[in-house]
Parts: structure tokens; sequence; C-alpha cells
């Protein structure tokens, strides 16, 4: 299954969100009006990044498999760790690892006694690329966050914890 992302670029105003709250009322405008401000930022910060990344023939997907490899104090890990620490299905994963180890970023490395058993290293080639990426996205998102002093950080953090806490109820 293939999920198609819509931006919305036209967010509602009160006086429209007024409107739905007038047919539906269990709209709560404010909480209504928030959560999709989050969904825009959240898709553009997505968008963003996949620009930034991209000026280093990367996007997040294969980018997230090397940070999750650089992570670890070998460099490596089994597919299904990195599939369940993505937050993606095995299939996905494989999908990535493939590319990334054409592109010599990554290898399978697979155990003597049993060949089904597969470990994923990082090679120099990708710690190289991940010391090319990282500091120009670090400078990035220094950037992007400069309007932000580290209290409101640390509140915003708060807030997105709390959000994240109630995602349930969406799925419920």
């Amino acid at each position: 299954m293939h999920l198609i992302m819509l931006q919305l670029k036209d967010l509602p105003t009160t006086k429209v969100l007024g409107k739905f709250a007038e047919r539906y009322p269990d709209a709560d405008i404010t909480a209504v009006s928030g959560f999709l401000h989050l969904l825009r930022v959240a898709t553009d910060l997505s968008v963003a990044l996949d620009a930034c990344l991209s000026k280093h023939g990367l996007l997040q997907g294969r980018w997230w498999v090397l940070i999750l490899l650089m992570r670890e104090d070998s460099k490596t890990s089994t597919p299904s760790v990195l599939a369940e620490k993505a937050g993606v299905t095995r299939a996905t994963m494989t999908g990535l690892i493939d590319g990334l180890e054409q592109n010599g970023l990554v290898e399978r490395v697979y155990t003597k006694n049993d060949r089904r058993s597969v470990l994923i290293s990082l090679t120099d080639a990708g710690q190289d690329k991940l010391d090319a990426v990282m500091p120009d996205y670090y400078r990035r998102v220094r950037k992007c966050m400069h309007s932000l002093d580290d209290e409101k950080r640390t509140q915003l953090q708060q807030i997105l914890e709390l959000i994240n806490a109630g995602i349930p109820a969406l799925i419920e």
C-alpha cells in the first residue's frame, strides 16, 4: 500500500472553522486549527528536509538508515531491528538497504554458520556520506529553529510529547 500525502496549502480560517462547528458540534475550533497547523508544518518540514538531503544524493528513508547504523557502537544492525527503529516494514527496509548497498554506503555481512542471518554494516563510504551531510543538516536545523530560545524549544518539545500521547485517540 502506497500512501499519498496531501499538502493542505489553504488552512481554514476561524470563520470557516466556525461554520463547521455549527454543523458538527464536536468540532473544537482551536483544537482543529492547532492540529491542522501542526500537520502543515510537519509536511513542510518533511519536504524541506528532503530538499536538504537531496543536495547530498539522499532522501529521508536512506538517510535514517545510515543514522541508525551510525548510532550503533559496532555500526551494524539486523534489517529487522532497523525496520522496527525506522517504523517501516521489513520489505521497505530491504528496498532501502538494497539502494544503499548499490551506492556502497552499507554492506550485507553474512554469518559464516548461517547464511540466512545477515547484518547490515555502515561502510567507510557511508560514514563519509554522513560526514558530508550532517554539518549541513545541523546548520540548516539551527537556522530553522533560531527564533526559538532554549526555553521555547523545551516548551515545544513538551507540547509535542503531549500531542503524541493523544495520537491513539485518532486511531481508536
